[in-house]
């Protein structure tokens, strides 16, 4: 049975964005502290690391923090970690690997973003790195090893392709390698479960295999944090996804859970089954022509997602109803045409309202986002690139 999807206040929405010229972007306040409470819930009391690759506007960010049930951010660029540390964020894990001289050069010159930031390695070539850029006399760094989560059966890999540290005796040999360095401090693991948490519930057999996946993980989890833990104090021991939280809130071994993609809710989440899904983010473009009575063709749209091409990654066009991508064409550039009866009712000027597949990549397309609250009121707010940022 297909999950129920709750229908956006479409209508409300626009109202509170008459005045701006599109395309805009929007998040329903009401839709984002109702999925910021529900991800706390499906935690269970585990706090939850807000991923900020998923929100990319920092007032939300800040916001969402003050909020019972979530502590800490999770990061994907290190210099997006020195900036929001900078900027009054006290508990930052980078959670990918990076390569940036100037931001490793940053991150030394500040006991605060020290004590802040804890960086992520999955090799000691990346120990090499950081010694290289910095000199081997720097101070010790908070790291973080990621362990690959993905399920490995008869040859084949389920997940994603992370880390190459997959087995206990792995994680060993590197942890103890690490602990021995001096200038770096082993304070956390990271497992994140990209086919449990970011894969739909689509078929019976996908369910199969994700709950295969999961008893498996959590069997080596449990053996590779007893034994790192046996030689440093894990602080951190961070698992899952927004897909997932329900799947690892009871594991005694992990200390926290990771969610970002809940919050707004893209297309990419309406397959799950063990949540509701409420979107909370779209954007609005304006219909510029009319190529026949039943199509309009709106100004820019081309916002593709990242992943392997295909239709779950282009925009949907949810209001009015009933309006839809060209197959041939798609989502463009510069326009993108829309087909469908209620196009005939539909004029040059008006809005069309679309979801983005993703969560955070919506707002590296806008400066700003319009917060429209339940009472209709709407309030402009920078993005990353608002800001003046772009962390890739």
């Amino acid at each position: 049975m297909a999950p129920h999807i709750a229908t956006p206040p479409y209508p409300r929405l626009l109202r509170a964005t008459d005045l701006l010229d599109p395309p805009f972007a929007m998040i329903d306040e009401e839709a984002l502290w109702a999925n910021a409470a529900d991800l706390a819930r499906r935690a269970g009391g585990v706090p939850i690391r807000l991923a900020t690759k998923s929100v990319r506007v920092r007032s939300i960010i800040k916001n969402v923090l003050t909020l019972p049930g979530f502590s800490g951010v999770m990061s994907y660029s290190l210099a997006e970690s020195v900036w929001l540390a900078d900027h009054g964020v006290d508990d930052v894990l980078l959670a990918y690997p990076s390569v940036d001289r100037g931001a490793y050069a940053d991150l030394v010159e500040d006991e605060r973003r020290l004590a802040s930031i804890t960086v992520m390695v999955d090799s000691l070539e990346a120990l090499d790195l950081i010694d290289a850029a910095v000199g081997a006399d720097h101070p010790p760094i908070r790291v973080c090893l990621d362990v690959d989560s993905s399920l490995r059966v008869l040859g084949a890999h389920l997940g994603a392709h992370r880390s190459p540290v997959h087995t206990t005796r792995e994680a060993k040999r590197i942890a103890a390698a690490i602990v021995e360095r001096k200038g770096f401090d082993l304070v956390g693991l990271m497992f994140y479960d990209a086919q449990i948490a970011g894969l739909p519930d689509s078929s019976a057999a996908v369910r199969l295999v994700k709950r295969r996946s999961a008893g498996e993980l959590r069997r080596r989890r449990g053996r590779i944090v007893k034994a790192v833990r046996s030689m440093t104090d894990l602080q951190v021991v961070n698992a899952g996804g927004t897909g997932s939280l329900d799947v690892w809130r009871d594991d005694p071994t992990i200390t926290e859970l990771a969610a970002g993609s809940g919050l707004f809710v893209p297309t990419l989440f309406d397959g799950y089954r063990d949540f509701e899904p409420r979107p909370a983010a779209f954007f609005a473009l304006p219909v510029v022509r009319k190529p026949a009575p039943d199509a309009v063709t709106c100004f820019g749209g081309g916002y593709i997602a990242s992943g392997p091409a295909g239709d779950s990654r282009v925009p949907t066009p949810v209001w009015p109803e009933g309006l839809e991508l060209y197959p041939n064409e798609g989502a463009g550039e510069v326009q993108t045409p829309l087909r469908g009866k209620i196009a005939r009712t539909v004029k040059v000027g008006d809005r069309v309202v679309f979801r983005h597949a993703k969560a955070g990549e919506m707002c590296e397309r806008f400066d700003q986002v319009a917060l429209v609250d339940a009472g209709g009121q709407a309030t402009l707010v920078p993005t990353y690139r608002g800001e003046g940022k772009n962390f890739g």
